[in-house]
């Protein structure tokens, strides 16, 4: 009792400012609704008390004592009370992730059957899966780059989308791998729980040398045979390369991969925070408003 006392605090000190003027309107309110105040200044006072009729009747708490009860209620259930913790509910989250396909004529080739884009889809479905209700968004990508769809916790879609690509559809001819690694970077900023950006390509061109400096860690499929995967990407810097398996150990590597330390938050209080105690005021709170239904209950 006395380590969780010793732990109390305002989450928002700074609403209790909020009390200085409510004091003050307390404090004019009870003046300005004194009678006794108003005819001191005429009346003698000790004649005063005997010539009032009906202040002994008087409730000691008037509706604007009530209200300021109210008032500060409610400025300290505002504040954030707390002095226990409670786990994140984004402690145990997989981090997002922003896939970027590459969409060229390039991934058209079949010695990935039936062809490259095809397998590229096929190894998407089962990374999705493995990462059940982690938020995904798509980014498309070949002379320009594409959000296809912002992050969602719906793999339906995702994958569903991504079976429409095709480089027929893409408005422009070329590899603008870099444009569609800061509109990744882009749609991940927002992330409270880290994140990481997935590329499915087959090849890298020569802009490899000019990749960006991201604050996410990327993770790159390559979509080529056995053995050739390492030898076309390799040379990408600040990136893992997984190369293409026929079964399934390389799904199982990139969501490894994607759920590692790496990928998630790197912010103070990631696996719990202060639990907030100032919604216990809410039937106090209830309570005094129910008084102001009263007939005749005014600021007097």
């Amino acid at each position: 009792m006395i380590a969780e006392l010793s732990a109390f605090h305002f989450e928002r000190p700074f609403w209790l400012l909020s009390l200085a003027p409510a004091i003050a309107f307390w404090l004019f309110e009870r003046q300005a609704s004194d009678a006794s105040r108003q005819w001191r200044k005429v009346i003698d006072p000790a004649l005063l008390p005997y010539l009032l009729v009906g202040e002994e009747r008087r409730s000691r708490l008037r509706p604007v004592d009530w209200l300021l009860l109210g008032w500060i209620a409610a400025i300290i259930a505002v504040s954030g009370p707390a002095w226990q913790r409670e786990p994140s509910p984004f402690a145990d989250a997989k981090p997002p992730l922003a896939v970027v396909l590459k969409v060229t004529p390039s991934m058209m080739t079949e010695d990935l059957a039936p062809t490259r884009l095809d397998r590229a889809r096929q190894k998407l479905a089962d990374i999705l899966a493995a990462r059940e209700g982690a938020s995904t968004a798509l980014i498309a990508y070949s002379g320009s780059a594409h959000i296809v769809l912002p992050a969602t916790t719906d793999a339906t879609i995702v994958i569903e989308l991504s079976n429409a690509l095709s480089p027929s559809v893409m408005p422009k001819e070329g590899d603008d791998l870099i444009g569609a690694l800061a509109l990744a970077e882009r749609t991940l900023a927002n992330s409270i729980n880290g994140g990481s950006i997935l590329l499915l390509a087959d090849t890298i061109g020569p802009q490899a040398v000019d990749w960006p400096k991201l604050s996410r860690p990327v993770t790159v499929l390559g979509l080529l045979p056995t053995g050739a995967a390492q030898d076309a990407l390799g040379q990408v810097p600040g990136a893992s390369i997984i190369a293409t398996t026929p079964d399934q150990t390389d799904v199982a590597a990139v969501a490894r991969r994607l759920d590692g330390r790496d990928a998630a938050a790197s912010v103070a209080g990631e696996g719990s925070h202060w639990r907030e105690a100032g919604y216990w005021l809410t039937p106090l709170l209830a309570l005094l408003v129910l008084l102001w239904f009263r007939r005749g209950w005014a600021l007097t």
